[in-house]
């Protein structure tokens, strides 16, 4: 399910029958990174058990001691994180700035969820009606309990921590399992943790392959975030259906730009080809396909074949980028990239001669039909494809047909009509003259939509969606007009109805 790997990377039997070790390895060089234990179901359950008893003393401490801590643990990670980002360059192969750029992007996010929580989740009043106004209303947010977390492989620190800071500082306690290819980050993170507080597993971590991301699915834990592919999310979610346990997942994938008549061509051009090529294209939060509007269509093809052109991928530190970290993932480049050729579309830069596992170079196609697999599947390598509308409408046609994009680009100089044209898309994020910028605010949601994944990540609706609402009345006084009871007066039946009439029977 959520843990499959190519067999480079995965867990290797030392001898016959099933492994108990989990071995990780460099996809630059294939040595070895790391050993990791395979855990099962007894293990698993243990670690859960402990959990709940650590979140226990989680919660008693209430949001401000519990911002003390989490901002603490901010402070290990980064006074280390040079540690962290050496091996999340050795287990990803990301070039350093990368590393350094995706750890910088986790811990601001864990910053920002240690700060936000107490003001986004702590009891407040809210109003009530004419009927009611002897009650004195009011919503708070409590931790579900135990949160358990699957990460993915591709961006192995930042997107999990968008679940794991959130889900903490809103009270709960995390068990996580790290994607197989990335145990090795996984265990830093929840080392670092363990270093502040060893007697209180507040975040645990579990190591393994598929069976132990399914037995944590069914270790009844409060809920599961998942980030991955479309395929193993519902998996995931088919799993956790059998315990009734609630699922939130982040799909894998990219997104859409849309480049209107009057955009400013190098701006856009720049950032579709770093939202496509950045990390080999491995980021959700990237470009899969830009729609270009058919009067600069020509321009905008021509600078980012220029751009695209430059770039190379590699081991060293002045690669625009690594390999791709699944080896199963080059099969799939390899398959969009002929399908999209043979069905009539235009290989501007590179082709299948591009891709050199466990390296692909930059990909640029043109012109591409939209049933191809290249746009209806996951588009997860270093390719942009380049199409002309003739119409922001048809742009927007296109990108809701599809209906998987994370996030929706839009390059043009009248940002002011942008909003009523962001609200036809079916997607979590529009941005303007920028592209995977927003990945970097943290009190900025998405997700949550179409097929891209249920519920959020980020934002206080990040933190609520680790959260359980509790509504709590208190009757202030004696209501003059009293209707619940069965011993009601007549008389204040019919000031009640001449009230709703005044109230609701006039026009304004």
């Amino acid at each position: 399910m959520a843990e499959s790997a190519q067999p480079r990377l995965a867990a290797r039997p030392g001898g016959t029958g099933r492994t108990n070790v989990l071995t990780s390895y460099d996809p630059r060089t294939g040595e070895v990174v790391g050993n990791y234990a395979v855990m099962g179901a007894a293990e698993l359950n243990r670690a859960v058990r402990a959990a709940r008893s650590a979140e226990k003393w989680w919660t008693e401490l209430g949001f401000g001691n519990r911002k003390r801590w989490l901002l603490d643990w901010k402070r290990e990670i980064a006074r280390r994180s040079g540690e962290l980002v050496s091996l999340l360059c050795e287990e990803t192969g990301k070039p350093e700035a990368d590393a350094a750029i995706e750890v910088m992007l986790a811990v601001e996010n864990l910053d920002w969820a240690a700060r936000n929580a107490g003001r986004a989740l702590d009891r407040r009043r809210i109003g009530s009606s004419w009927l009611t106004r002897n009650q004195r209303a009011s919503v708070g947010y409590l931790p579900l309990g135990v949160v358990g977390v699957l990460g993915p492989w591709n961006n192995p620190v930042f997107t999990p921590m968008g679940s794991i800071a959130y889900a903490m500082a809103a009270g709960n306690a995390v068990v996580f399992k790290p994607h197989e290819l990335t145990t090795g980050v996984g265990v830093w993170l929840a080392d670092s943790w363990s270093r502040l507080a060893p007697n209180q597993p507040v975040l645990q971590v579990v190591t393994g392959d598929t069976a132990t991301g399914t037995a944590l699915c069914r270790a009844k834990v409060d809920k599961i975030a998942y980030a991955g592919s479309e395929a193993d999310a519902r998996e995931v979610i088919s799993v956790c259906a059998q315990t009734m346990t609630p699922v939130v997942v982040e799909r894998s994938g990219k997104g859409s730009m849309v480049v209107h008549v009057d955009a400013k061509l190098d701006d856009a051009a720049e950032a579709a080809v770093f939202g496509a090529m950045a990390n080999a294209g491995q980021n959700a939060t990237g470009i899969q396909r830009a729609y270009v509007a058919q009067s600069v269509y020509d321009r905008f093809l021509d600078l980012v074949a220029e751009q695209a052109r430059k770039l190379r991928p590699g081991a060293d530190r002045k690669a625009s980028y690594g390999p791709m970290i699944m080896e199963s993932q080059v099969d799939v480049v390899r398959r969009q990239v002929r399908d999209a050729v043979a069905r009539g579309g235009r290989a501007v830069v590179g082709g299948l001669d591009s891709i050199r596992d466990p390296y692909i170079e930059p990909i640029v196609l043109a012109e591409v039909p939209e049933e191809s697999i290249a746009i209806t599947g996951e588009g997860i390598g270093p390719v942009l494809i380049v199409n002309k509308v003739a119409s922001m409408d048809e742009a927007a046609e296109r990108i809701n047909a599809v209906g998987t994009d994370v996030a929706v680009s839009v390059f043009t100089r009248d940002v002011h009509e942008i909003e009523a044209f962001a609200e036809q898309l079916r997607a979590g994020v529009v941005t303007i003259n920028s592209s995977t910028a927003y990945a970097g605010i943290p009190a900025l949601p998405f997700g949550g939509v179409g097929e891209y994944g249920q519920g959020h990540s980020h934002g206080e609706q990040g933190l609520r969606e680790f959260s359980r609402t509790l509504a709590i009345t208190r009757k202030r006084y004696q209501a003059p007009v009293n209707l619940s009871t069965f011993d009601r007066h007549p008389r204040h039946l019919r000031v009640a109805r001449a009230i709703f009439r005044i109230r609701h029977g006039r026009r304004p």
